[in-house]
């Protein structure tokens, strides 16, 4: 499996005290599919921009997707434009994926049958194999992991990831790891404007 499946497994677990959105998700799992794409040689990043290498065709058929979406013209994307770019409903694209290789089931949440439905992984051997990444903390998973706010990772610091963190000495996954924090932290800031401006709309039509 993928780093960006493994880490949708990881953040499909149940945790009453934090949901995981599915903005902050799918960010993540853009930057999860560019650090694969990295480890195998199929870019590079110069400064905060993408470098494409020869077209490959990776046998996931996601990140044979993100692969082929790449810009290989100058100047090249920025890693920040690509997560927002690639990760529009990239979550939903991986929850389809799963469901169809049959890592993930619907069940309904209540007793009765019209109850509504959740998604959960189901025992398979990646589940297992992401389960054992997470468990052991691997550093990359352990930090987009953390960027959503799933804790546990050796990265579950303030100020998010830093140059210091086992395993992530290449400066091109730092670099990644790090745009991905600052993409959810500015989406979760535009999600705190509307929710002022909301506010502030309903109390307009309250009036004293």
């Amino acid at each position: 499996m993928t780093t960006a499946k493994d880490l949708f497994i990881i953040a499909m677990d149940p945790r009453p005290e934090r949901s995981v959105g599915q903005g902050d998700l799918s960010l993540a799992l853009a930057g999860a599919e560019l650090i694969d794409l990295i480890d195998a040689g199929a870019v590079t990043v110069d400064e905060d921009r993408i470098v494409p290498g020869e077209p490959s065709a990776p046998q996931d058929g996601l990140l044979g997707e993100a692969s082929a979406l790449l810009t290989r013209e100058s100047p090249h994307e920025r890693i920040e434009d690509w997560l927002w770019r690639r990760g529009r409903d990239l979550a939903a694209a991986y929850q389809a994926a799963l469901e169809e290789d049959g890592e993930l089931t619907r069940k309904r949440s209540g007793r009765l049958s019209f109850g509504s439905e959740r998604v959960e992984p189901v025992d398979t051997p990646a589940r297992r194999a992401a389960a054992e990444r997470w468990e052991e903390r691997e550093p990359v998973l352990a930090a987009l992991a953390s960027a959503i706010g799933v804790e546990g990772g050796p990265s579950d610091v303030e100020g998010g990831p830093s140059d210091e963190e086992p395993g992530l000495d290449d400066e091109a996954v730092t670099a990644v790891v790090t745009a991905v924090h600052d993409a959810v932290m500015e989406l979760e800031a535009v999600r705190q404007r509307r929710t002022i401006e909301n506010s502030a709309f309903a109390n307009l039509w309250r009036g004293p």
